[in-house]
């Protein structure tokens, strides 16, 4: 299936010298005496690097077949991690590289999606928002909110997110894993 570049939003999947890549943004720019073009920030599926190319009206893409499989993380071992799908017990194994930044937001038996390209898994997607137990977390010093009241917490997945003062080790927070940001705490410990 053909794409029109002006088609081309964020999380479309599109072929792109014969590599799939997903967009991240676009901007429509129009410059005095010349022909408006489209400015597009994608990332490649298969090494993951980020792209900024700007493309003509005229350019047409055509579409990556990507699928969408329910998957379920069973836990990491040496840069390792395994998996299994959601209704086959039978395990298998994604590199490090593939998994990216998400590999500290990862938690044991959580359901995410895998996106396959050419019967190949070659990314995986969080839920936006998930719950983690706040395993560490520094006790809050009188005149600490100078700085805006915020200290480093280690989650159950060994990762840091910057929490407000009021958290304490064994909180349950919220917290949102494209960005690594607090977004609430769920429940106190």
């Amino acid at each position: 299936m053909a794409i029109p570049v002006n088609d081309l939003k964020p999380k479309t999947y599109f072929i792109y010298e014969g590599q799939p890549y997903v967009v991240l943004e676009t901007h429509h720019l129009k410059m005095q005496q010349r022909r408006p073009t489209v400015q597009v920030s994608m990332r490649n599926l298969i090494n993951g690097k980020n792209l900024e190319r700007n493309f003509a009206q005229s350019d047409v893409f055509e579409s990556a077949d990507v699928e969408r499989q329910k998957v379920k993380y069973l836990y990491a071992h040496r840069d390792q991690y395994w998996f299994s799908y959601e209704n086959d017990p039978k395990r298998f194994e994604l590199k490090a590289d593939i998994i990216g930044d998400v590999a500290k937001f990862l938690k044991a038996n959580t359901i995410i999606d895998a996106i396959a390209f050419e019967d190949t898994i070659i990314s995986i997607e969080l839920p936006i928002k998930m719950e983690y137990k706040v395993t560490e977390a520094p006790p809050a010093i009188r005149g600490d909110t100078a700085q805006g009241g915020v200290k480093q917490a280690t989650i159950e997945t060994g990762a840091s997110v910057n929490v407000p003062l009021f958290i304490n080790q064994g909180d349950i927070i919220l917290v949102n894993t494209q960005t690594g940001d607090y977004v609430e705490r769920i429940n106190k410990g």
